[in-house]
């Protein structure tokens, strides 16, 4: 099992990159991710799929919050996408290719695969091969987590050598409508730490002195947290966690 580069905890990360649309940087944009790199920010990013299977930098499975358009981003091919403006700025929805190539190794980059089971289950596997593929060649510090533990195993899978993780949260019902109750109260445990061979979680922030977070960290598991939100938020963070992932405010670097 690969563990965290040190890199990982040397600054903060920025969620979706260091985005603020009223200053022409949109989440998870090429802007965004310039703005995090020229400040010594790590950066986190989620994958979504293109209905060409590749792998898109893009938070929502929708499109409508954050471009001009509207409909699922599955329902868009890689090339359409590319040509879709994010509101709040000049770039469109980038891929992961495109994003590892400017990224190119100057930043550790943190990558959350969404769900595309839509409950957490097996029906995976399209957006893994799509991210792996991108990632074959990429000798930058990077590591894969999901709140989805069926697609950790299968990241695992193909990519082994890569640090995998799992996002995790106090799973409150009326934050994760609709997954029934049993869904929510199986995850909330993190149960699948060891069998899908994770070394390191990213949980809630206002949820870290969970007993069962501490536990993992006592038996070795590296801390992240999402998402911090201001110096205090920081500060109540850190009592806890090996490093946090922030936005809106500027968060310190060591």
């Amino acid at each position: 099992m690969t563990r965290l580069p040190d890199a990982f905890f040397k600054a903060p990360l920025a969620h979706r990159a260091l985005h603020d649309a009223t200053d022409g940087r949109p989440e998870n944009s090429p802007a965004a991710i310039e703005a995090a790199i020229a400040l010594g920010y790590g950066i986190e990013i989620d994958l979504q799929v293109s209905a060409d299977g590749q792998a898109m930098v893009f938070h929502d499975y929708h499109l409508g919050r954050l471009t001009i358009e509207d409909g699922p981003i599955r329902q868009r091919t890689s090339t359409e996408l590319q040509r879709i403006p994010l509101k709040g700025g000049s770039d469109t929805v980038p891929t992961l290719e495109q994003v590892l190539e400017q990224v190119a190794g100057r930043v550790p980059l943190l990558i959350e695969v969404k769900d595309q089971d839509g409950a957490m289950g097996a029906a995976v596997g399209q957006l893994e091969a799509a991210a792996a593929q991108a990632l074959q060649n990429y000798d930058g510090p990077v590591a894969l987590m999901s709140f989805n533990p069926q697609t950790v195993l299968k990241l695992g899978i193909l990519l082994p050598e890569l640090p995998r993780g799992l996002t995790t949260s106090a799973f409150r019902p009326e934050q994760w409508y609709p997954l029934p109750a049993g869904t929510l109260d199986r995850l909330r445990e993190i149960p699948d730490y060891e069998h899908v061979k994770a070394t390191f979680i990213s949980h809630e922030a206002n949820d870290l002195g969970r007993d069962r977070v501490q536990d993992l960290v006592r038996r070795g598991a590296d801390l992240l947290c999402w998402t911090v939100k201001s110096h205090e938020e920081e500060a109540q963070a850190r009592k806890h966690a090996h490093n946090i992932t922030f936005e809106g405010y500027d968060a310190p670097i060591p």
